[in-house]
């Protein structure tokens, strides 16, 4: 049985919470969390962040570090055992989705699946498991930009849509508070400049990105297979 509350009909006065990781690498069955951030905002009224820094229990790679510039000396010293840091990371989470606020995450498909597995590793119940459904509202800035903008040529990193949704970041990307209030920033704008992803309610919206997801990736492995490549391209599902 869901524990889910159900959503307000105009999600974009509501609150919502966002979400983000560094991580040890980029595959979401074997990477680990180094830090995460859990933000949640109440349009025009507050926001509050909350981060992590865990110790992931391996070596965390070089170009990983250059990345994100926390060492496994910085984490094994200062960050809290991966278990205990991941059950207060997803009751963060449930406890808002619970109450009806969806989930903001740039690039879902990397981030839900990697927490799931980390939770999973760990012996923790899942946010599927906490919630009793895997089905709660979820919003990607970067699968919504492809759904109402299909044909934009270029790229669409977080950085890249920052700038062309004209959002204004005090700080480096790629520490996770920030990038976390940079998708909430970026989302905001998206909602104001494309109506029809206001106008959407969130079970529709949930749909509308599960296809524009698949629309992209048959796209982008059809192009992989007319290119010779042997690269493995991305799943046609979501999450």
């Amino acid at each position: 049985m869901s524990k889910l509350k159900v959503p307000e009909k105009n999600w974009t006065t509501v609150r919502r919470v966002g979400f983000d990781t560094e991580t040890t690498g980029v595959n979401t069955a074997t990477a680990r969390i180094v830090t995460a951030a859990v933000v949640m905002r109440v349009p025009g009224a507050m926001t509050e962040v909350k981060t992590w820094l865990l110790d992931p229990g391996v070596e965390i790679p070089p170009e990983t570090t250059a990345v994100h510039g926390i060492t496994t000396e910085h984490a094994r010293q200062h960050g809290l055992d991966a278990a205990i840091g991941l059950a207060q990371i997803a009751d963060e989470i449930t406890s808002h989705l619970a109450d009806g606020a969806p989930l903001v995450v740039y690039n879902a498909s990397f981030d839900i699946p990697l927490l799931e597995a980390e939770l999973r590793r760990h012996g923790l119940p899942t946010l599927a498991q906490r919630l009793g459904t895997d089905q709660y509202p979820v919003l990607d800035p970067l699968v919504l930009d492809r759904w109402v903008d299909r044909y934009r040529k270029g790229k669409r990193r977080l950085g890249d849509l920052i700038d062309h949704y004209g959002v204004v970041v005090p700080a480096g990307l790629h520490h996770a508070d920030v990038d976390t209030l940079a998708t909430l920033d970026v989302l905001e704008q998206m909602a104001r400049k494309w109506p029809q992803i206001g106008a959407t309610e969130l079970d529709q919206l949930r749909a509308v990105q599960a296809n524009a997801h698949r629309d992209w990736a048959r796209g982008f492995n059809e192009w992989l297979r007319r290119q010779g490549s042997s690269r493995s391209g991305p799943s046609e599902t979501w999450f």
